[in-house]
């Protein structure tokens, strides 16, 4: 690792996209040693900032520098299937010189190869476990390993770098409960600059700081996100005070702007009262008339200014309050009445060994959550009944309209923007309706004309869950492959309620916990080769198994 005094400074940090959306608009900040939390709501520009530092972005405007090398674990984790683990870790040249030297090839090529790093085998075999992947070994390939072990299987190789700056985008994705843990361990035995991108508040708790990227500025809170919380819940009561006090004012104001204008109705009767009655002359009363409109002029003008002025208190205190708005849902042909047969697996076996014994029904509109290890086959299951995937046996049938949101949420078309991917799922729907309806999951105006491809990762989902479900015909059976996976908290609890509003029956795959409880499931499910029924006592114990 570098001796250096490790930082981040961004100066007057500006990124548009090439379709003129702009992200991050003169973003001052600077990030020192210790662990830092970046949170705030999706579409921020939160994993844009860790790709201009990682150098995955060139920025519009303005300059990163970054003392010490940069370590970058993205948030969508792809690794070439045919690769051997040592050769992602990133030591596979080292390995192949010192298994040379071993066997008595003492060329001087070898040990120019080798270095100093005669432990490397040790280190990387003791980094692997560290994460719970001891049991992949060094000489496997990638195809062989899961989703969430591909993810951890990334973050050894930076393990193994020692970066100066480590950043994380929201590295609990796709990871199960057991592989969580050993993150979290990675995490609180960090020393240096990290930078996490999460939404998950167990992880959020071990950093020892939180900015809050909002607005295109950064406000900093000392402390983990709990300690966060509890600030931010003091200031938004004050905040909602102050708005109380500038209404009050702006009614007070108001109110004496009304009684000026009156009194001043009142002296221009009367000053017409004596300039009919000729009772003074004409040069007096000329003057008097005069000074009559200054005093008048100058008292309206106040009264105006103090009005503006409570009102710009008004707008300003309003601004401070945060108004996270909700995702409206209200769609009466999603209604599965109880009793329904909605879907029937058989005897299924699916790819990979996993299977479902004797029949399965899922009736009425009830809440299955579909939970298990990293690689027991959730996201297989849910491939076949959405009919993606061939059973190897057995049927999987669906008896009502069916929508299947999967993790990569590649239903919509990056090209096209958010209303032309909906109007595709609707073909039959007015624009207007389109628009109106788009409008109930928050893209409204020229949010709507975005192109799904510069979509943040929590937008991309809203987009992707509207177009699912104001799909024709309206599916009474939805589907979801990980849903809380790169949502911040705030669209968390959006999804939540969309949830509680639809009226047909679900599937959830998850490992958020306290997400799966949110919505009310009916059922647990566990997958661990065959698929059973749980208690809802039991859940925590079936997905925090060990190995």
């Amino acid at each position: 690792m570098s001796t250096s005094p490790t930082s981040i400074t961004c100066t007057s940090l500006t990124f548009t996209w090439a379709d003129g959306t702009s992200v991050l608009d003169g973003l001052q900040v600077a990030f020192g040693p210790g662990r830092t939390g970046l949170i705030g709501v999706n579409g921020s520009g939160k994993s844009t900032l860790l790709k201009l530092i990682a150098g995955e972005l060139t920025p519009t405007e303005g300059t990163v520098k970054v003392a010490g090398e940069v370590g970058y674990l993205p948030q969508s984790v792809t690794l070439d299937t045919g690769l051997r683990v040592d050769e992602v870790l990133g030591i596979a040249a080292t390995r192949a010189a010192l298994h040379a030297i071993e066997a008595g090839d003492a060329r001087e090529e070898h040990f120019a190869v080798v270095g100093d790093d005669w432990d490397v085998e040790e280190r990387a075999l003791a980094t692997l476990d560290q994460l719970g992947l001891g049991h992949i070994g060094l000489d496997r390939t990638t195809g062989e390993v899961s989703g969430g072990e591909s993810v951890l299987l990334r973050l050894a190789a930076l393990l193994l770098r020692r970066p100066d700056v480590l950043l994380l985008d929201e590295p609990t994705n796709n990871l199960d409960l057991y592989a969580r843990r050993r993150l979290y361990a990675a995490v609180e035995a960090w020393s240096g600059v990290l930078v996490v991108v999460s939404h998950d508040r167990e992880l959020l708790d071990l950093v020892d700081q939180i900015a809050d990227l909002r607005d295109g500025e950064v406000s900093w809170y000392g402390g983990n996100f709990s300690a966060y919380e509890e600030v931010l819940a003091a200031e938004q009561e004050a905040a909602e005070r102050m708005v109380r006090v500038a209404e009050s004012d702006l009614r007070r104001q108001k109110r004496d702007l009304a009684d000026a204008q009156v009194k001043l109705a009142r002296r221009k009767r009367y000053g017409q009262k004596i300039q009919d009655s000729r009772s003074q002359p004409k040069i007096l009363m000329g003057a008097r008339k005069r000074a009559a409109q200054e005093s008048a002029g100058k008292h309206r003008i106040m009264h105006e200014e103090k009005l503006a002025e409570a009102k710009e208190r008004l707008d300003d205190a309003v601004e401070a309050v945060r108004d996270d708005d909700e995702i409206r849902v209200d769609l009466p042909h999603t209604l599965v009445h109880p009793g329904r047969t909605v879907l029937t697996l058989s005897g299924l076996e699916l790819r990979y060994g996993a299977r479902v014994q004797g029949e399965f029904e899922l009736r009425g509109p009830e809440r299955i959550a579909l939970i298990g290890r990293n690689g027991a086959g959730k996201t297989t299951l849910l491939r076949t009944i959405a009919g993606e995937l061939e059973a190897v046996a057995g049927e999987a049938r669906a008896h009502v309209p069916m929508r299947f949101l999967p993790q990569r949420l590649d239903v919509l078309d990056g090209e096209l923007t958010v209303a032309e991917n909906v109007a595709a799922y609707a073909p039959d729907a007015t624009n207007n309706r389109v628009r109106a309806r788009l409008a109930r999951f928050l893209f409204k105006g020229a949010k709507a004309d975005q192109r799904a491809a510069t979509l943040s990762g929590g937008e991309r989902f809203r987009a992707a869950l509207a177009a699912l479900l104001l799909a024709e015909p309206a599916p009474q059976l939805l589907m979801l492959d990980e849903p809380t996976n790169n949502l911040d908290m705030a669209s968390v609890r959006q999804l939540s309620s969309a949830l509680e509003s639809y009226e047909g029956a679900l599937i959830v795959a998850s490992h958020d916990l306290p997400f799966l409880e949110s919505i009310g499931i009916t059922r647990w499910l566990l997958l661990d080769g065959e698929l059973k029924e749980i208690t809802q006592e039991k859940k925590t114990e079936a997905v925090w198994f060990d190995d």
